[in-house]
């Protein structure tokens, strides 16, 4: 195991996942920015596919801010579906979010008192963007409103010109190039945001060799979010990326998998845990995080637990997002 990967394990990320990393500057790039033009793409599948294609003529400085929280206002709302929305905020200009893969932010409501958990602190959520770290001048999250969601609802809440805090980046996962042989990515409702980020950020490169499989499940095929993306991915990349999307109220007419993700469906798309190249990265809604992987214990890994610990696999094989 790298030194790099022992350093973010579980065992020691609690202590380091409040330490807010700063990227290195990239060299400068001498590429002229080229204009692309596609047709045919609407919604969200536009504006992600156009913000990771632009090509900068020079490193942006990051708009984000590691030591405080930083307003920022929302320029634009665009509804997804019936009970999601891309949040589109304005950064200054000449600016990006610079975010690492993989990472986050935290976000804040513009007044703190306002928002507040039981115990009377400001409520701080953490979120992983959707918009590719040198996109400039915006950064994008992609929402989903759960009923119990307290931060979820407040964005629901937001138009254009309202503000939120926002500070980062947190470092989650440090993502290295071809350490393993295949990563797959266990996901549910949101929680498909870190690893499209992780997705992209891999397939990206031409010298990548590792193997992906995306195992996304949902309640009904209307509640699929980034579909057209990931499809498009999956379509780009045949041989190191494999989504399969499982629904818990499908329609009659649905083809894939059904119901929750088990043992049986994890022994089906998954290297068996004496594969040593293999990593199982997980993000979801609390109770699929505990039924797969084991609870997180707050910012904390937690205690490798669920299907995964009974088919064997070990908390260095295991990331909670």
């Amino acid at each position: 195991m790298s030194l790099l990967r022992t350093a973010f394990r579980p065992s020691v990320l609690s202590a380091r996942v409040r330490q807010y990393a700063t990227e290195a500057p990239q060299k400068k790039s001498n590429l002229v920015p080229m204009t692309l033009a596609v047709g045919g793409l609407g919604g969200l599948a536009f504006y992600v596919w156009s913000t990771r294609t632009g090509a900068s003529s020079e490193p942006l400085p990051s708009a984000l801010n590691s030591d405080q929280f930083v307003s920022f206002k929302v320029k634009k709302v665009v509804p997804y579906n019936h009970n999601s929305s891309t949040f589109i905020f304005e950064l200054p200009p000449k600016t990006s979010s610079k975010l690492p893969v993989a990472s986050c932010v935290v976000v804040q409501a513009e007044d703190p008192e306002a928002l507040k958990d039981k115990k009377g602190n400001p409520v701080v959520r953490p979120y992983t963007p959707i918009s590719a770290a040198e996109n400039t001048g915006e950064i994008a999250f992609l929402i989903k409103r759960y009923e119990t969601g307290v931060m979820s609802k407040h964005f629901h809440t937001l138009k254009p010109g309202d503000s939120l805090k926002i500070k980062g980046p947190i470092p989650k996962f440090p993502y290295k190039e071809n350490e393993f042989d295949e990563v797959a990515l266990i996901g549910g409702g949101s929680g498909i945001t870190p690893l499209y980020q992780v997705i992209t950020h891999a397939l990206s490169s031409p010298s990548n060799t590792t193997k992906f499989k995306l195992l996304f499940s949902n309640v009904t095929e209307e509640d699929i979010l980034m579909r057209e993306d990931l499809d498009a991915l999956a379509k780009k990349h045949p041989k190191t990326l494999e989504v399969v999307y499982l629904l818990d109220k499908p329609k009659d007419d649905w083809k894939g998998p059904k119901g929750f993700i088990s043992s049986d469906v994890i022994k089906k798309y998954v290297s068996p845990a004496t594969s040593e190249r293999t990593m199982v990265m997980v993000c979801g809604p609390p109770g699929q995080v505990a039924a797969i992987a084991g609870k997180k214990d707050g910012f904390k890994q937690g205690e490798i637990g669920g299907v995964l610990k009974e088919l064997g696999y070990t908390s260095d094989q295991v990331f909670k997002f």
